[in-house]
């Protein structure tokens, strides 16, 4: 059961949108949602991990990047989205800054079922350690749903600080899709706590460069 109210919860989404257009930028905000938890103690309670697929894709310039076999590397070509060979990877001869600039490059790695496994060989943890270990593709599926797929999930990661933030959203979105994607978030964040309700402190929605809109 949600403790946020759908009218309130417009109200802060319709302040966050108008106070993205008092000051132009030059780029487009993101709407992040960010969590402060209670009654959790990251070094004794076991940490979550746990992903959703939104209703709506929260980012608009979300940038992925296939590592595929021949089959895939040209379906990736076709569909204009960039791509890396197993040689390409080869060539950057598992040297960390190399590999975090590759990881700091995209937003997510979709990476062909049968290359999966050679990954951690050919590039060592750094793909890992950045939170972008890529997700699997087989032939039997459409490249273009994984890649929407990819793109609508978020994920939440309890780490050592008892506070999260996760993009949602975009301000040029409309205030309905706003709204799903938020209440989906926060009610599959809620389902992976202990106490479910008992332990959210606060939660707070906010455009890049906005003021924060506490919703509960």
């Amino acid at each position: 059961m949600s403790k946020i109210q759908k009218e309130s919860l417009l109200e802060s989404i319709a302040d966050i949108k108008k106070w993205s257009t008092e000051k132009q930028r030059k780029f487009l905000e993101t709407v992040e949602l960010q969590i402060a938890l209670k009654n959790y103690d990251p070094a004794r309670d076991k940490r979550f991990s746990g992903t959703v697929k939104l209703r709506h894709t929260p980012k608009s310039n979300f940038k992925i990047c296939v590592i595929g076999d021949e089959k895939h590397l040209d379906q990736a070509k076709t569909l204009g989205l960039d791509c890396r060979s197993v040689d390409d990877l080869k060539k950057l001869n598992k040297n960390k800054k190399l590999v975090k600039k590759l990881a700091k490059s995209y937003d997510a790695f979709i990476a062909s079922e049968s290359l999966i496994k050679q990954i951690p060989r050919l590039l060592g943890p750094g793909l890992n350690k950045a939170g972008k270990f890529p997700t699997s593709l087989s032939h039997q599926e459409a490249m273009s749903d994984r890649v929407e797929t990819v793109k609508r999930t978020i994920k939440f990661q309890m780490k050592k600080v008892l506070c999260l933030s996760v993009a949602v959203g975009h301000v040029k979105m409309e205030d309905d899709e706003l709204l799903a994607n938020i209440m989906m978030a926060v009610n599959f964040l809620v389902s992976l706590l202990k106490k479910n309700w008992q332990n959210v402190r606060s939660l707070t929605v906010k455009s890049t460069m906005g003021r924060p809109v506490r919703i509960y």
